[in-house]
C-alpha cells in the first residue's frame, strides 16, 4: 500500500467538515488504497467540538486513516500536507456589512496562504470552500507566492450538481446522464449556470440539453434562478446552510483534480483567470476544465451567445476590483483599507 498523505481541513468542526472528513477518510476522495493522516483546523472555541469528531472519526475505524492532528495552529495545520479544504470562514452574520465580511476574511486566508507557502508541498492541491470562495481563493494565493497559483481554486461544484441535477430532474434520467453543465465566474447570486453545452445520455443515444430538455426559455430563466438562488432556498427550508451537499461538492471537486476527468468531459472550477472568453485576467473565475496528471486546463474555443455573453460579464463586473486589489496592492493594511472603501461584493 502507498505511503500516507497528509490532508488538511480547515473549519473542521462545523458542519460541512462533518460530512466531508468521513468522505475522505473512506476513501472517497484519494482512492481505496491511500492512507491518510488528517490534519483538523479549527479556533480554540471550538476544541472541544472537535475531540468529538475525532471520536467518531475513531469510532468509524476507517481502514486508510492512520493519523488524525488535531491543532489550532497553522503551521502543525499546513505542515507537509498535499492537499488542502479551506472550508473555514468568516460566515457573514446578522447586521454585518459585506465590507467587514471581506476584511476579516482577508485577514484569515492572509494567514493561511503564508502558512501554506511556508510549511507545506509545494505541489499542494488548495480547494477553497469557505465563502466568498473566489474572493478567499485569490487572497490565499497571493499570501503563498512560492507556491503556483494554479494551485489554488475555489469550489464552483456545489453549483454544478445543482445544475446537473435539475436538468436531470427536468428530463426524467439519472443525474450521471447529463454531463458539461457549465458554472461561469463567482460562486453568488451573479454565476452563470450555462446548459449550452451540456450532454444528456438518454438510452443509448446523446443529445444536447437544450433538445433534451426542449424549453429554450426554461434554460434561460427559471433553471438559472433556481442555481442561483439555491443556497438560501436551502438554508430558508433546513435554517442551517448546504453541508452534506458542500462536502459531497468538495469530494468531486478533489477527486476530479487528483485522478482527472474522461476524455469529453469537463468539470467546473474556480480557478485564477487567463483572460480566456473575454474575462478578467488574475481573478479566480469559474470555468470549464479538463484535467490530466493533476493538473487543470481550461476548455477552449466553446462558442458563446450573446445571451450567455451578458451573463458572463455580469459576474466578471462583480469579479473585477478583486484584481486590482489582490495582485496590485501590497500589503495587508491596503487590502483592508481597498475592503473598506471598495465594498466588494461577498457570495
Amino acid at each position: 500500500m502507498a505511503e500516507p498523505i497528509r490532508v488538511v481541513v480547515t473549519g473542521a468542526a462545523g458542519q460541512i467538515a462533518y460530512s466531508l472528513l468521513y468522505m475522505i477518510a473512506r476513501g472517497e476522495v484519494f482512492g481505496k488504497d491511500q492512507p491518510l493522516i488528517l490534519h483538523l483546523l479549527d479556533i480554540p472555541p471550538m476544541v472541544d467540538v472537535l475531540e468529538g469528531v475525532i471520536m467518531e472519526l475513531t469510532d468509524c475505524a476507517l481502514p486508510l486513516l492512520r493519523n488524525v492532528v488535531p491543532t489550532t495552529d497553522p503551521a502543525v495545520a499546513f505542515k507537509e500536507v498535499a492537499a488542502a479544504f479551506l472550508v473555514g470562514a468568516m460566515p457573514r452574520r446578522e447586521g454585518m456589512e459585506r465590507k467587514d465580511l471581506l476584511s476579516a476574511n482577508v485577514k484569515i486566508f492572509k494567514i493561511q496562504g503564508q502558512a501554506l507557502d511556508k510549511y507545506a508541498n509545494k505541489d499542494v492541491k488548495v480547494l477553497v470552500v469557505g465563502n466568498p470562495a473566489n474572493t478567499n481563493a485569490a487572497v490565499c494565493a497571493y499570501y503563498a507566492p512560492t507556491i503556483p497559483r494554479e494551485n489554488f481554486t475555489a469550489m464552483t461544484r456545489l453549483d454544478q450538481n445543482r445544475a446537473q441535477a435539475q436538468i436531470a430532474s427536468k428530463v426524467g434520467v439519472a443525474v450521471a446522464d447529463v454531463k458539461n453543465v457549465i458554472i461561469w465566474g463567482n460562486h453568488s447570486s451573479t454565476q452563470f449556470p450555462d446548459a449550452n453545452h451540456a450532454v444528456v445520455m438518454i438510452g443509448n443515444t446523446e443529445k444536447s440539453a437544450i433538445e433534451a430538455v426542449g424549453d429554450a426559455e426554461y434554460l434561460k430563466t427559471s433553471f438559472i434562478e433556481v442555481v442561483q438562488k439555491r443556497g438560501a432556498t436551502v438554508i430558508a427550508a433546513r435554517k442551517m446552510s448546504s453541508a452534506m451537499s458542500a462536502a459531497k461538492a468538495a469530494c468531486d471537486h478533489m477527486h476530479d483534480w487528483w485522478f482527472g476527468t474522461p476524455a469529453g468531459k469537463f468539470v467546473s472550477m474556480g480557478v485564477m483567470s487567463d483572460g480566456s472568453y473575454d474575462t478578467p485576467k488574475d481573478v479566480v473565475y469559474s470555468f470549464p476544465v479538463e484535467i490530466k496528471n493533476k493538473q487543470w486546463k481550461i476548455v477552449q474555443g466553446l462558442p458563446i451567445n450573446d445571451f450567455a455573453k451578458s451573463k458572463m460579464a455580469l459576474t466578471s463586473k462583480e469579479l473585477q476590483p478583486i484584481k486590482t486589489h489582490v495582485f496590485i496592492k501590497r500589503t495587508a493594511n491596503e487590502i483592508y483599507v481597498f475592503v473598506i472603501k471598495r465594498g466588494l461584493q461577498a457570495n
